[in-house]
């Protein structure tokens, strides 16, 4: 037989002599239904009852318990911002990856005689970056506008690996400076070298040379690694520079000379500063590096901050996500 338990709490007696029709005193009938009702209620488990009535009876426990979530407008604000946010990198992304796509087909790196060295192209990493911001950013994109859990979640663990990965560079870069300089010695005397055999390290070099106004990578002198450009190599370019290194590669400031570095590196210092600039651009580097030090620190703080925000939001959004469906 089933035990029904009950507790007599003095303000629950009730007296048989009590005048029911008193209007100072409470009647004792809602005091009895409820507490015939708790008697009813069983120590033992209901067997008889199917799992989808207690599913509902649970769900409509829950929804007397807690009120039903709804969104927020900062909730919509949240979502459309990080929505549109990672829209725009998506097109960025495209964009960088369709510019790839284009250098590497414009140069011809997938014919034959030259896909053995599409992995030294420059052209690859910004295929490459153009993707996985493409990827990563439509994955967030989406999510955003889809309100999906697992698109979310993996954005954001894939944002926070960023904002780590990029702390770490950052305290790498500031405690290894002696070794990153030599390492971008070596790669800057590998593009003097390749300069006449690679489109794209002509064109870094060429860049670099006449944006700071340097030559080489130490100084001028630098060129003769390349063999076009050696004392003894044959040809015009024996024993000169690029024309990037004059002074004045214009002639009459509308023409371009491309021998006005021809015969530069058999000068003296004193005629040839004339002519061509004697400063390397490892130097002149360095020296842009410490002039725009505040710009840079700006920027590296505003790309973590916005990194970071956009964590901030998903993780909000997320959080919303889960409350809604729990109580919808």
């Amino acid at each position: 037989m089933r035990r029904h338990f009950r507790i007599a709490f003095p303000w629950l007696r009730t007296d048989a002599a009590d005048n029911e029709s008193s209007p100072l005193l409470p009647k004792a009938g809602p005091i009895r239904q409820g507490t015939e009702d708790l008697k009813n209620v069983s120590t033992e488990p209901h067997h008889s009852q199917p799992a989808s009535g207690q599913d509902d009876n649970s769900r409509a426990a829950r929804r007397n318990v807690q009120p039903y979530h709804r969104y927020s407008f900062i909730d919509y604000l949240l979502k459309y911002i990080l929505f549109l946010g990672n829209l725009t990198f998506t097109v960025l992304g495209l964009l960088i990856l369709g510019l790839g796509m284009w250098g590497l087909i414009s140069k011809e790196s997938f014919a034959q005689e030259q896909i053995g060295s599409i992995g030294s192209d420059p052209m690859l990493l910004l295929v490459t970056l153009g993707f996985l911001v493409t990827l990563l950013c439509l994955s967030g994109c989406v999510g955003a506008l889809r309100e999906n859990s697992f698109l979310l979640k993996l954005f954001s663990c894939v944002v926070l690996a960023l904002i780590t990965a990029q702390v770490l560079v950052a305290i790498v870069l500031y405690s290894q400076q002696d070794q990153i300089g030599s390492y971008f010695r070596s790669g800057m005397l590998t593009a003097v070298a390749r300069y006449q055999d690679d489109l794209d390290m002509r064109f870094i070099m060429d860049e670099i040379q006449s944006s700071l106004q340097c030559c080489g990578a130490d100084n001028y002198r630098d060129w003769e690694v390349n063999i076009y450009y050696n004392c003894s190599a044959p040809g015009v370019l024996a024993c000169g520079v690029p024309p990037t290194c004059c002074v004045d590669p214009l002639e009459n400031g509308t023409v371009w000379n491309s021998q006005c570095g021809v015969g530069a590196q058999a000068l003296d210092e004193f005629t040839a500063q004339s002519v061509i600039f004697l400063g390397g651009c490892l130097g002149a580097i360095s020296r842009w590096v410490e002039q725009h030090e505040g710009l840079i620190g700006t920027v590296v703080v505003v790309v973590l901050g916005v990194q970071i925000v956009t964590l901030f939001i998903t993780t909000r959004l997320l959080e919303s996500i889960q409350w809604h469906k729990v109580f919808m």
